[in-house]
């Protein structure tokens, strides 16, 4: 392919260093033992950036190049879980964001995103380790359960509807914290890039002057 324009070079480039950056950022997650926090709020970022300066076409390409490298890498089954929900989320945002859309849709697409991604994930790692990982979260749900009946001291003992739904709630929360997470991170640090984000709605507006 023959390169006429310093557009289409700056292309192949940032496309090409932030879908490395951002694989080697979920293979980081993925392998190491610390810092899991950290590099899941940062992994829909590149891609974010690079939707934000080059547009959709060119994010799909880094998406494309992003998932072949992963799959050689990791292959089929782990180079494929990043897609769910981290690079959709990456691409919903970036096109949110590039369109000048509203945070009230991004946010809530974006938790929809979150939560459909976390239960296939759970799906796909159940089926990769041979064991029903699903169990483990209505555990963690049973437990949280128990102990706001005792601090609350209730009299009943929660069924196993309620332990069900406590795990689907836990899981919409914490996809509500990181999404809107992943929100004031980028509208603190993407000025920087002279790339700039709708601003956020009024009654985020405290989360804002705090993150700034």
């Amino acid at each position: 392919m023959k390169i006429t324009t310093k557009t289409e070079a700056l292309n192949i480039v940032e496309t090409s260093y932030l879908a490395s950056l951002s694989s080697l950022l979920w293979v980081a997650l993925y392998y190491l033992p610390i810092g899991g926090a950290l590099l899941r709020l940062i992994l829909p970022l590149p891609m974010i950036l690079l939707h934000l300066r080059r547009g959709t076409k060119t994010v799909l390409e880094g998406l494309l190049i992003q998932f072949l490298l992963l799959f050689i890498i990791m292959g089929p089954v782990r180079g494929t879980l990043f897609l769910f929900p981290y690079g959709i989320l990456a691409f919903w945002l970036g096109w949110c964001w590039f369109k000048e859309k509203s945070w009230k849709l991004s946010l809530t697409i974006g938790v929809i995103i979150g939560s459909l991604g976390f239960f296939l994930r759970v799906i796909a790692l159940s089926t990769l380790v041979g064991e029903n990982l699903w169990v483990l979260i209505t555990r963690a749900s049973y437990g949280l359960i128990e102990k706001v009946i005792g601090l609350l001291n209730l009299p009943f003992s929660p069924s196993i509807l309620s332990i069900q739904l406590g795990a689907i709630l836990l899981i919409i929360f914490q996809e509500i914290v990181y999404v809107l997470t992943v929100h004031l991170v980028a509208y603190s640090l993407f000025p920087r890039f002279k790339l700039n984000i709708p601003d956020p709605p009024r009654l985020l507006n405290s989360l804002v002057d705090l993150n700034n």
